[in-house]
């Protein structure tokens, strides 16, 4: 379980400090800070949906369903039993960077984005696109708990894959 909390703690300090950070360097200035040119930019935004910005919910809708998931996450990784290193810290990642942005969205209402990789912007199919939306180290890591989850699901679960994983009732 340490490596669960481990996790989830460094997450949230590491996104709770480049967001000040952000805020800081990138929010007043309205410039970006350029890494690797036509690549990788720090650039800020506000971003008041969930994935790649998309907006469905109202705002507290979408503050009361974050806490739902983040809580079941948590609970489900401290319940399930399972002490592996890939379990816990993919649900440890997945779980940090849920609370991250949730305290955004308690604090501000909207989460603050500053990573941005200039994939490919221009247009398609006669609209204005930028291929990869800003993002922050909370979202990576919910990204990366995920994969982790996919990749090495028969490792993370064993029992469901030794039975076939189709079991049906």
């Amino acid at each position: 379980m340490r490596w669960f909390f481990f996790l989830l703690l460094s997450v949230i300090g590491l996104d709770r400090f480049t967001k000040q950070l952000a805020i800081i360097f990138l929010r007043d200035t309205g410039e970006s800070i350029t890494i690797i040119p036509g690549l990788f930019s720090l650039t800020y935004a506000e971003n008041r949906g969930i994935a790649f910005g998309m907006e469905f919910l109202p705002p507290a809708v979408l503050l009361i369903l974050t806490t739902i998931i983040v809580s079941g996450v948590i609970i489900y990784a401290l319940y399930q039993g399972n002490r592996q290193p890939l379990f816990l810290g993919s649900f440890g990642l997945i779980a940090g960077g849920g609370i991250g942005n949730l305290i955004d969205r308690f604090t501000t209402g909207r989460v603050v984005d500053f990573l941005y990789f200039d994939l490919y912007r221009g247009e398609l199919f006669g609209q204005w696109i930028a291929l990869w939306p800003i993002f922050n180290i909370a979202d990576s890591a919910i990204t990366i708990g995920a994969c982790m989850l996919i990749i090495f699901y028969g490792r993370i679960f064993p029992d469901s894959t030794a039975s076939g994983g189709n079991n049906v009732c």
